[in-house]
């Protein structure tokens, strides 16, 4: 296979025979894009990684490019991990280390899987950003790897869930359970809606979830935005929330304050 650049990285040709084998063993991943960021996607400053590919379809989604698995190009395990080697002193200054995004990370396990075990070994942190909708793909081994999860909650009730979304509430539910029982340090992410999502009889439920939880150790609160509006219009996909506002700010830190006032340090 021949190669080509993403932002730094060789990509592998999209030979599709050799592809699928890669993608199989883990040895190529779809990917979209990366980034360095700092106090976004997990402490300190972090390489997050986006994979392409979602099951969900989220009306909010601010990066809709990415949820074909074939609009990412091929990218070898070995050079992203090559890359991620050139920032350790870096994630080392900062207490940061690498972040993989999406999309859903978890489409993609044995990819994961090896950027993650590679990670560990270079002494790096670890974080997965994902809506646990796949959590079954995780396997014990690949989250031995990891050190922190971004577990996304869209909603704390089914029927909502749905309509944001399009898929069911109970596997990420599973997922966040699943991360407790084995010790997983876990940050809840709800994004907040006006019109959707931000009905307390929705969001009470995403509090007692994650009060129950006993590695929750952060709640962020995330006010809707229109960043990604333009996106949408570029790919042509019909954006249905386009007269929405921002969630005024008094009702954001009232939500944050329901997540105090269960115990929770939420931001």
């Amino acid at each position: 296979m021949t190669a080509s650049m993403l932002g730094g990285l060789s990509t592998a040709s999209d030979d599709r025979k050799n592809l699928l084998l890669g993608m199989r063993t883990g040895e190529i991943g779809m990917v979209h894009s990366w980034e360095l960021v700092t106090a976004v996607d997990g402490p300190g400053t972090r390489m997050t990684t986006f994979l392409t590919g979602c099951p969900l379809r989220c009306l909010y989604c601010h990066n809709p490019d990415t949820l074909k698995m074939r609009d990412g190009k091929p990218v070898r395990a070995e050079d992203l991990l090559a890359r991620i080697r050139r920032y350790r002193n870096v994630f080392k200054a900062t207490g940061g280390g690498i972040t993989l995004s999406g999309g859903e990370v978890l489409m993609q396990p044995a990819f994961a899987r090896r950027i993650l075990e590679g990670a560990k070994e270079m002494g790096i942190h670890t974080c997965l950003d994902t809506s646990g909708n796949l959590g079954v793909n995780a396997s014990d081994e690949l989250l031995a790897s990891v050190d922190l999860v971004l577990l996304d909650v869209k909603s704390g009730l089914p029927e909502t869930y749905k309509k944001v979304t399009g898929q069911e509430l109970e596997p990420t539910l599973v997922f966040g359970r699943r991360l407790s029982e084995l010790g997983i340090e876990t940050w809840i992410r709800f994004v907040l809606v006006p019109g959707l999502t931000d009905a307390d009889e929705n969001i009470r439920p995403i509090v007692e979830y994650a009060a129950s939880l006993s590695t929750v150790t952060r709640v962020e609160v995330l006010p809707f935005h229109q960043m990604g509006r333009d996106k949408w219009a570029e790919l042509g996909i019909p954006y249905q929330l386009g007269d929405v506002s921002p969630p005024s700010n008094e009702r954001t830190e009232e939500v944050r304050d329901m997540f105090r006032a269960a115990g929770l340090t939420t931001y």
